[in-house]
C-alpha cells in the first residue's frame, strides 16, 4: 500500500504544517508514504480552515481519499475561497434551498465572521465528507459534526500527535527569563499561535489586569494577529504595559524556548470550530498547566490534567480565579502539568498515533480492493 500525503509543510506558517512534518516522520517506518504523490493507493489529505488548503481541497474532491479535518468547521474557508455566488451555492448544497436567503445575509455580514457564533453553526463539510472514502478527526465534537452532515460517513477519531522536542537547557531558559525582566518567582503566563478573536485575548487581558493585583505575574503574548481589527484594538494595551511581553511569530526553536519558559498557558477557543489545538497539546506535553475552553473538543483530557474555563458570562471571572490560584500555589500548578505530560505522553505518542493512522488507511485500502475484486 502506497499512501499519498498532501498537506502544507514547513516553512509554511501554520500548525498543520508543523504537525504534518511530525506525522510524516512517525509514518515512515510503517510503509510507503509519498508527499504530493501523482498516484497512490490511498491519498491522505490534511484540511484546515484557511486558503492555504484550497488546492488540497480541490484535489480531495477530484481524487477521493482519506481526509483529515483539522478544523471541522470550514465555513471561513469558503468565505475566503471564492465569489458570493460560489459561497451561496456551497451553503445551499449543505443546508438546502431554504437556506439561500440566510447564506446571502451571512455573506453580507462576513466581516463579523471571526467572532460571530452563527458562522460556526454551519460547518459546510457535507461535500468533502461525501466525496471522501473516510474522515479522520481529533475529538468527539468533530466526529459528531461529520455525522450530522453525512450520517453514514466512516469516521476515525485519532489524537493529535505530540513529539517531544530537544528541550532548551535550563540555563538557557533562566537566561531568557532574566533578559525579559521575569524574576525567578514571577508566574509567567503564555498565549501562543495565530491571534484571532476566537482566542479571547481581550477577555484574558481584562482578567490578567485583575489577577495581577493579587499575585506576582507577567503575560507573554506570542504570535501574529490574523485580524487587523483585533490588532488595532489590542496592540496599544500590549505595548504600554511593562508586565506584558510581546513577540510575533516564533520559529520552532524560539517557540520551544518560550513554551519551556512559561509557567502556564492560556489557550481559549470560542466560538469553537471542532478543532483540537496543537498549542494546547504541545504545552501539556511539556508539562505545563493549560487553561482551555470547556467543550466536547476538550472532553478527552482528564479533569486533573488541565484547567477548563466555561465560555460565556463566567469566562472572565474563572480566568481571574485560576490565574491567581496557579500563581499562588506553584505546587498545584506543577502537579497539573505533570499529569498533563503523562497523559499526552501515553495517548498522543508518535508511534501510537501513527499506528492508528495506518490502520485507518489500511481499512480504506482493503475496502477499495475488496470492492474492485467483487465487481
Amino acid at each position: 500500500m502506497t499512501v499519498g500525503f498532501f498537506s502544507p509543510l514547513p516553512p509554511a506558517r501554520t500548525g498543520v504544517a508543523d504537525y504534518s512534518a511530525e506525522l510524516l516522520r512517525a509514518l515512515a517506518p510503517l510503509g510507503s508514504v509519498q508527499v504530493n504523490a501523482r498516484d497512490s493507493d490511498v491519498p491522505l489529505y490534511h484540511l484546515g480552515n484557511n486558503p492555504m488548503h484550497r488546492e488540497i481541497y480541490g484535489r480531495a474532491l477530484r481524487t477521493p481519499g482519506v481526509v483529515v479535518l483539522h478544523d471541522a468547521v470550514l465555513h471561513h474557508f469558503f468565505l475566503g475561497a471564492g465569489s458570493e455566488q460560489e459561497y451561496v451555492a456551497e451553503f445551499v448544497y449543505n443546508y438546502g434551498n431554504w437556506s439561500e436567503d440566510l447564506a446571502r445575509e451571512l455573506w453580507r455580514r462576513r466581516s463579523r465572521s471571526a467572532a460571530d457564533p452563527e458562522y460556526f453553526r454551519y460547518p459546510m463539510i457535507k461535500r468533502i465528507v461525501e466525496r471522501s472514502r473516510a474522515v479522520i478527526v481529533h475529538n468527539p465534537r468533530a466526529a459528531e459534526l461529520v455525522h450530522e452532515h453525512v450520517p453514514g460517513a466512516t469516521v476515525h477519531e485519532i489524537p493529535l500527535l505530540f513529539e517531544l522536542p530537544d528541550r532548551p537547557a535550563q540555563s538557557e531558559i533562566i537566561r531568557w527569563r532574566a533578559a525579559q525582566g521575569v524574576l525567578p518567582h514571577t508566574f509567567l503566563v503564555g498565549v501562543f499561535g495565530h491571534l484571532r478573536e476566537s482566542k479571547r485575548l481581550m477577555a484574558l487581558l481584562r482578567a490578567f489586569q485583575r489577577a495581577r493585583r493579587s499575585a506576582d505575574m507577567m503575560l507573554l503574548v506570542a504570535g501574529d494577529f490574523v485580524s487587523s481589527d483585533l490588532a488595532r484594538s489590542v496592540e496599544p494595551l500590549l505595548r504600554n504595559d511593562p508586565g506584558i511581553l510581546r513577540t510575533g511569530y516564533l520559529e520552532e526553536r524560539d517557540f520551544w524556548l518560550c513554551a519551556s519558559a512559561v509557567d502556564a498557558c492560556v489557550n481559549l477557543r470560542y466560538p469553537m470550530a471542532g478543532e483540537t489545538s496543537a498549542i494546547a497539546i504541545r504545552l501539556m506535553g511539556l508539562g505545563k498547566p493549560v487553561m482551555m475552553t470547556a467543550g466536547e473538543e476538550t472532553s478527552r483530557f482528564p479533569e486533573s490534567a488541565c484547567v477548563r474555563v466555561d465560555p460565556g458570562q463566567a469566562e472572565e471571572e474563572m480566568l481571574v480565579e485560576y490565574l491567581v490560584w496557579l500563581a499562588r500555589h506553584p505546587d498545584d500548578s506543577r502537579a497539573i502539568g505533570q499529569r498533563a505530560a503523562a497523559y499526552i505522553g501515553q495517548y498522543h505518542a508518535p508511534a501510537r498515533v501513527a499506528q492508528l493512522y495506518w490502520r485507518a488507511l489500511e481499512d480504506c485500502y482493503h475496502k477499495s480492493t475488496s470492492t474492485i475484486s467483487s465487481v
